[in-house]
């Protein structure tokens, strides 16, 4: 069987939004296009420098994820080539993972036509990346808020978004499985009883579009911010320099490497300037939400 050449555009992401841990999700307009050709052997052939050392087998996570779809599914898929194209930076807390899986779910619900929900997408994802926050928020774009115990998921998705959003992005490169490495195996009741307050107004906020809510709660995490932050160099003077810019706030971009500041439409080039000249040491991408998930573009 063949296929007809199409492609799919996926957002990038920003985990967590502070005490949101392992829950939220924002999708971001920077894109990754995936051209599918037909083919009589898999391959992924990347056009950006920066993805050469990505595997472009079978090995690589979008064709390993097209066939663990069809094989959930009992459905056989042929072989295609994708070529890919990607303004998202790899491996700088935009979910370059999770944008691959997204692609993969869409891509073979398309080739085996089986018509997925929003909801059976999710939970794909979700049981693929291992937690919902990216791929929840790629797949569907805007805000998502979910709950995921395992086995189920639930998730709230919210599309307005007033805000816009500063990204520091430092020098050198931080794993995920690292950044995870640093948190406690366990929290005190205290402690996760204020988390979880936080993450609850935060989800509130975020449902109201109250951005001035959110920013606060932003910078009120206890599951993973301390334990991490020291990997940030100047995090506490830049946190306390975007407040004086009258930033909503700043927390990290997921595991990290990157910081997150997020700011009122039209003050995003002031903040950042600023910020630029006094933290030289990050470089800066200057980011706006996406209410546009993962979608075919034909």
């Amino acid at each position: 069987m063949s296929y007809p050449a199409f492609s799919v555009m996926v957002p990038a992401t920003t985990a967590n939004l502070g005490p949101g841990f392992d829950s939220v999700g924002l999708a971001l307009d920077l894109f990754m296009s995936v051209e599918v050709t037909d083919s009589s052997s898999w391959q992924v052939i990347y056009e950006d420098e920066a993805f050469q050392d990505l595997a472009t087998d079978d090995s690589n996570l979008i064709i390993q994820t097209i066939q663990e779809v069809a094989r959930r599914y009992e459905k056989t898929v042929n072989p295609v080539i994708l070529r890919v194209k990607s303004d998202i930076p790899l491996g700088k807390g935009f979910g370059s993972s999770a944008s691959a899986i997204a692609a993969g779910i869409v891509i073979a619900g398309y080739l085996l036509n089986l018509q997925l929900t929003n909801h059976e997408k999710v939970l794909l994802g979700t049981e693929l990346e291992g937690h919902a926050d990216n791929v929840s928020a790629a797949l569907l774009g805007g805000v998502v808020i979910n709950y995921f115990d395992g086995e189920q998921i639930d998730f709230i998705r919210v599309e307005e978004i007033e805000a816009t959003f500063i990204t520091l992005v430092p020098s050198v490169e931080l794993k995920t499985t690292e950044a995870r490495g640093l948190l406690p195996s366990e929290l005190s009741h205290k402690e996760a009883v204020k988390g979880s307050a936080a993450s609850a107004v935060l989800a509130a906020a975020l449902v109201q579009n109250d951005w001035v809510t959110v920013g606060k709660m932003m910078e009120k995490d206890q599951f993973h911010e301390m334990y991490r932050k020291e990997l940030f160099p100047h995090f506490d003077d830049i946190r306390k320099h975007a407040q004086n810019l009258d930033a909503y706030g700043m927390t990290i971009s997921g595991a990290g490497p990157s910081l997150i500041v997020a700011v009122k439409k039209g003050n995003e080039q002031e903040v950042m300037e600023h910020l630029k000249y006094h933290y030289p040491y990050y470089s800066y991408i200057l980011v706006d939400s996406s209410i546009k998930g993962t979608y075919i573009k034909k």
